[in-house]
């Protein structure tokens, strides 16, 4: 009996921190392209990006918004904005 709950333990473990970097990677992939859209937006049009619905509506931007919360502050056209992304 307790050989299986150890078991059953150890996977429920196991499930949850391949969950938790499933996340993390995640997380990092959707900062890592909401940079390039801005750079792309900037090399191209000389400015960068003033929301996250232009670069949705003129770069075909997707993400998974139930799962992940964005913040695009931007200071100036010529300047990188600051871009946050929060696993929900």
């Amino acid at each position: 009996m307790f050989a299986i709950l150890a078991v059953v333990l150890c996977f429920v473990t196991s499930v949850s921190v391949l969950d938790g970097d499933r996340q993390k990677e995640g997380k990092r992939q959707l900062e890592e392209v909401l940079r390039r859209t801005a750079v792309a937006c900037y090399a191209s049009e000389g400015f960068y990006p003033p929301d996250l619905e232009y670069m949705q509506q003129y770069y075909g931007l997707r993400y998974d918004e139930e799962q992940y919360v964005v913040y695009y502050n931007i200071f100036a056209s010529n300047l990188m904005p600051d871009i946050t992304v929060l696993v929900r």
